[in-house]
């Protein structure tokens, strides 16, 4: 371990006693905790195993009540359907027939059983159309529209599932992405039209049936006139260069359900390597380890992450400062009283295998449902703290002891949230060198934790306007507009199709949209989503930021999309124009994918000096699982630098720390900021920074500041298209000797 990660914390005891004491009482009464046995006594050379066997033991026994107990994966409700439809009597009433089929039709295709699916919901139309009609119209719309959907999903399934080609899924559907099997679409075109002639204003049957159309290769010259959404909605109005997804052919195109990713150096080699979870109980932690040759070879057994299931969400951090990043997984979240699985913190030995550590490291004895946390010294010690955002019951801020332990101080510091957190995100909106918090919650106003610099906080959301959307998701700060103070987006969850269509088509709607707070860094917000063109209707779930045209400013890709297989929405990238705006680019960069998206992660894994986008796809239900892409950029011919910080007083990982670069960009003298943050949604980008620079061909100052010590490093006339790496405290940096390399597709 680093020397300095061995030193106690200053804290008082006295305090320390009394939080222990007043967490006890909490947890002992708190709703939806699960309280596991006590942490064995600490002996490092025994303990380490213990606490990974321990996980291990855990998860497996969470997989095997999966079939039971699991709200999404599990079949025991449709056991208990189906035992029932055989048990009824033959004077059974159509009625209640009729709902049985339906249920287990939904059942079915949930669980992935689509032909079965089809076939019950069948018998329920069946049924139905020879009811009383007035009675139950409204009953057989439901159906009607499910049966679309069923067969949408079969030649979702048939087509874009299991005989992906590079347009697959991609909105507006067209070329190699049409379907090759086509009756699914066919089937599911009848039964909308027949919806639709029963309710013409039915927005999300109109959305789905011009889907369809495109699938069979007909849009828009098929498509019903009086139900026809123009092609110009769907393309981008500007003209963005296409990036391909590249997934396939590098071995990257894992099959599972939503999850969570990162992208970061595990190895300490210097090349960008990949780690993909799911929230399937039963599916496996997996690492992809970048070659420094254009390939990634699968070492999730040599990373010790066999028998490591399940997480919706990752998060890396260096929290021991001992020179390599650990990981943190996440687990439970949307799951209720299921959710009460233990959260993971792996720590790397250095060379990319990992070893579970929680209950070792106290993190492991309350289990809340959860998916989203984030990193930072929140008290400006030099390591790391951690705030877990609960859904539903008290969310935790687990303070560093600098020994290896971490001790929930929530109640203490004020940051207990009890709603039903859904992004956090630290960032020093104020300026005053301590990091605030920002948690998203689902169905309740967002909170802005104001850091007392004293070991609390205080709510001031509202005093300064950034509650809403109050059906909000992933968020983060950052500085859209480099003008050198913190912005924050918070995205909202309006889940519905006919919300988002009418959106999309520019109709009126009741939805949520989208958030940007603009920060005038003195503790301040106005919000300018309107203006910055990106107050819409996205329903994102996973989202990130970066720079796709190395012009400096920050671009945001959206994965969007909601449980329901209905949800056929496009994924959404938003091109940063200059600080003065956003253009939706997705139809036109080849980001509107229409499967669910998740994690997101901007990384030059090629380095190149471009960004590339990997992205997690897949749904909650076992039936909806995809592959992940990975998007690789075209170039833009614009420069760039990229810098790895190492903090020796602060944090090894340097989160909090603010970077400022100053150029000269075609006669225009620029700024860029940017932080070294954690958190916010469900993909992690790495640690370093990407900084795109435009045209300019010399740096003329880069600037490093360190909040905890309040200085600032500077460096002159730096030469652009670089990797570099800077330690806090020294005069020079120092240059990594990374060469780009080309993307090897690997023959099938």
């Amino acid at each position: 371990m680093h020397p300095r990660f061995l030193q106690s914390k200053r804290a008082n005891t006295i305090t320390r006693l009394i939080v222990l004491f007043v967490i006890g009482i909490t947890a002992a009464v708190s709703p939806g905790c699960s309280r596991g046995k006590s942490a064995p006594p600490p002996n490092e050379k025994t303990d380490v195993l213990g606490s990974h066997e321990r996980m291990l033991e855990t998860l497996r026994l969470i997989k095997e009540q999966t079939p039971d107990r699991h709200p999404y994966l599990g079949n025991a409700n449709l056991r208990r359907a189906r035992n029932q439809l055989k048990s009824l009597p033959a004077s059974t009433p159509d009625t209640d027939r009729i709902s049985l089929y339906f249920a287990i039709g939904n059942l079915e295709l949930q669980l992935g059983e689509t032909d079965k699916a089809i076939q019950h919901l069948l018998s329920a139309y069946t049924l139905a159309t020879k009811a009383d009609k007035g009675w139950l119209a409204k009953d057989t719309e439901f159906i009607v529209f499910r049966l679309a959907v069923a067969y949408l999903r079969r030649g979702e399934t048939e087509n874009c599932v299991h005989c992906q080609t590079g347009e697959s899924c991609l909105l507006p559907i067209r070329k190699s992405g049409v379907h090759v099997n086509q009756s699914g679409s066919r089937k599911a075109i009848e039964y909308l039209q027949i919806l639709l002639a029963r309710a013409p204003d039915d927005l999300a049957a109109r959305w789905l049936l011009n889907i369809a159309y495109m699938t069979i290769g007909e849009y828009p010259s098929r498509v019903p006139k009086k139900f026809l959404i123009p092609p110009s909605v769907f393309e981008s109005k500007n003209k963005f260069p296409r990036f391909a997804n590249v997934s396939t052919g590098m071995g990257l195109d894992t099959f599972s359900l939503c999850g969570g990713c990162i992208v970061d150096d595990f190895d300490n080699d210097g090349y960008l390597d990949i780690v993909v979870s799911t929230w399937n109980t039963s599916g496996q932690l997996r690492y992809f380890r970048n070659n420094g040759d254009g390939t990634f070879t699968e070492r999730s057994e040599e990373a010790g992450f066999v028998g490591l299931f399940g997480g919706l969400n990752l998060v890396q951090a260096d929290y021991d400062n001992d020179g390599d990043l650990d990981i943190l997984v996440l687990r439970g979240a949307w799951l209720k009283s299921y959710g009460q699985q233990p959260n993971s913190l792996l720590r790397n030995d250095g060379h990319g295998r990992f070893r579970d550590v929680t209950f070792l490291a106290g993190l492991g004895e309350h289990h809340f449902p959860t998916q989203t946390a984030a990193w930072a010294d929140y008290d400006n010690d030099g390591d790391l703290d951690l705030y877990v955002g609960n859904e539903g019951v008290r969310s935790q801020l687990f303070e560093n002891q600098g020994n290896g332990k971490f001790l929930d101080v929530a109640m203490l510091a004020g940051v207990t949230n009890r709603r039903n957190a859904k992004g956090v995100v630290w960032g020093d909106y104020n300026g005053d060198r301590f990091p605030d918090l920002y948690v998203s919650n689902l169905g309740q106003p967002n909170r802005l934790f104001r850091n007392n610099k004293d070991g609390t906080f205080i709510d001031v959301a509202k005093d300064v306007g950034v509650e809403n959307p109050t059906r909000s998701f992933p968020c983060w700060f950052w500085d859209f507009n480099n003008d050198g103070m913190l912005d924050l987006f918070v995205s909202a969850f309006s889940a519905s199709v006919s919300i988002f269509a009418a959106d999309f088509l520019g109709l009126p709607h009741k939805g949520e949209v989208d958030h940007l707070y603009q920060g005038d860094g003195r503790g301040g917000f106005r919000e300018v989503a309107g203006p910055q063109h990106i107050g819409r209707v996205t329903v994102a779930m996973g989202c990130n930021f970066g720079d796709l045209d190395n012009d400096g400013f920050p671009d945001f890709y959206l994965g969007t999309g909601y449980p329901g297989y209905e949800a056929l929405m496009p994924n959404r990238m938003f091109h940063n124009q200059g600080g003065k705006g956003f253009s939706d680019v997705s139809s036109a960069g080849g980001f509107a994918h229409l499967q669910k998206g998740h994690a997101v992660a901007f990384a030059d894994l090629d380095n190149d000096g471009d960004q590339d986008i990997f992205t997690e796809l897949g749904g909650a239900y076992p039936g909806d699982a995809f592959t992940n892409a990975l998007f690789e950029s075209p170039g833009f011919n614009n420069h760039w630098i990229t810098v790895k910080l190492v903090g020796k007083v602060s944090n090894r990982s340097a989160i909090g720390t603010r970077i400022h670069v100053r150029f000269n960009d075609s006669g225009t003298n620029r700024s860029v900021y940017q932080w070294v943050n954690s958190g916010g949604s469900f993909g992690a980008k790495p640690l370093r920074r990407e900084i795109g620079l435009g045209k300019a061909t010399t740096i003329e100052t880069l600037e490093v500041f360190w909040p905890k010590t309040g200085r600032t490093q500077k460096f002159h006339d730096l030469p652009v298209d670089q990797f570099i790496e800077i330690t806090e405290g020294d005069d020079d940096y120092r240059q990594l000797p990374l060469k780009a390399v080309e993307f090897l597709r690997k023959k099938r």
